[in-house]
């Protein structure tokens, strides 16, 4: 996850970080990410069943409910373990969590234990009584997918209409006093909608938007048509920096991020120094240290509607174990899982250009999902959404190169 706002605009400096002694109890939401003691952000599809067929699905969501989905007391169970455990966030997600009876009572049973929960919904199902009972039970921030305009986003969601119900939920969501946030996926279809939901944040005020790269987990095969080339990917990153930028300049401080490249990061650092704005520049960099990187399998973890852990939402074909045969604590910190112990030592196991790249520090590698997916990729191959050139990587003047 890369900050737009806080590299870019510099909306966070290092010494906020500091002044919390970063640890991730008494850090706020926005600067979770760059916590010293780094326990997992908890991706939990909490549900399978879901009220639309979308293209870039990860999960793989369907209509009907999963006949091994963990019960309401194994799911009261799990957030009593990942709240003990001090997770800082759980994200209910899907499916469209909204479908499943018991959410209100999950979450609210996991804010009563000081975590924070969020929700990712596709807002077909929010009314003024959902949103009102959500802020009543402590939701710190609802993100309602927005796939584009609208031609783009009923084509991506297949169901036409769709695209007024999830404006309808933004705006019913503001009026109930949530914190609301935009979520898209990047895609060919939707990379010229950018300014225009760059005005509709600005019309509304809506306080957060996060664009997330297309990740191809080896389930659906029809996105390569969608998945936008390394230069389109460096144009959406330069107009996204560029609109961040202009509502700063009109007082407007929304929180901007980039999701699912780490190469984000350090193009924005170069963007910079390209720009002449080197002190800003220095500034990111030290936040793109202290983030790590990529952070599967340490910093964020998913768990599945059937109970099963994965090392990030994506990688789906990698189950570390199941909450109902061990706890979550026990699955995530087992010494003898090797890929969980590799994971965390990412450095000596990369490969290829990303072995010798200046970036890796502040990289961690990209996605590794998304390496494994590739054609010919491996677990430990080059992320081949980096968009970064070679001469990018291996030369410069910058603090890396020089070895500081």
């Amino acid at each position: 996850m890369i900050g737009i706002s806080k590299l870019y605009c510099s909306s966070v400096e290092p010494s906020d970080l500091l002044r919390y002694g970063r640890k991730a109890e008494n850090l706020p939401s926005h600067l979770l990410q760059f916590s010293e003691d780094k326990k997992p952000v908890i991706a939990w599809n909490i549900t399978r069943s879901c009220n639309l067929s979308c293209l870039h699905c990860y999960a793989s969501a369907t209509s009907d409910k999963a006949p091994d989905e963990l019960d309401h007391e194994e799911a009261r169970d799990l957030v009593l373990s990942l709240t003990e455990y001090k997770v800082p966030v759980i994200l209910f997600s899907g499916g469209e969590p909204l479908l499943r009876p018991d959410l209100f009572e999950l979450i609210e049973l996991a804010v009563s234990r000081g975590t924070r929960a969020v929700l990712s919904t596709n807002g077909l199902l929010i009314t003024k009584d959902i949103a009102t009972r959500l802020k009543g039970i402590g939701l710190s921030y609802v993100g309602i997918s927005l796939d584009g305009l609208e031609h783009h986003h009923d084509r991506i969601r297949r169901n036409e209409g769709a695209f007024r119900q999830a404006v309808n939920a933004v705006t019913t969501s503001l009026s109930a006093g949530l914190k609301v946030g935009l979520r898209l996926t990047l895609t060919k279809g939707n990379q010229n909608d950018i300014d225009g939901l760059f005005d509709f944040m600005e019309e509304l005020r809506i306080p957060r938007v996060c664009f997330y790269h297309l990740v191809d987990n080896g389930l659906n095969p029809g996105l390569d048509s969608e998945r936008l080339t390394h230069e389109e990917t460096r144009r959406a990153l330069d107009l996204i920096a560029e609109r961040t930028l202009g509502m700063f300049r009109k007082g407007l401080s929304p929180e901007v991020l980039t999701v699912d490249n780490q190469a984000d990061g350090p193009y924005l650092y170069l963007k910079l120094l390209a720009e002449g704005r080197k002190a800003q520049a220095e500034n990111a960099l030290k936040l793109l240290r202290l983030n790590g990187g990529s952070s599967s399998g340490h910093g964020i973890g998913c768990v599945s509607w059937n109970g099963d852990v994965h090392p990030d939402q994506f990688w789906r074909d990698v189950t570390l174990g199941n909450v109902r045969e061990r706890p979550f604590p026990e699955i995530w910190n087992d010494p003898k899982n090797e890929l969980l112990v590799a994971l965390k030592d990412k450095k000596s196991h990369i490969r290829g250009r990303c072995r010798d790249c200046r970036f890796l520090e502040v990289c961690g590698g990209g996605l590794r999902a998304r390496a494994a997916h590739a054609k010919g990729g491996g677990i430990w191959e080059p992320d081949p959404a980096c968009y970064l050139t070679c001469e990018e990587i291996l030369q410069g003047d910058s603090p890396l190169a020089l070895g500081m």
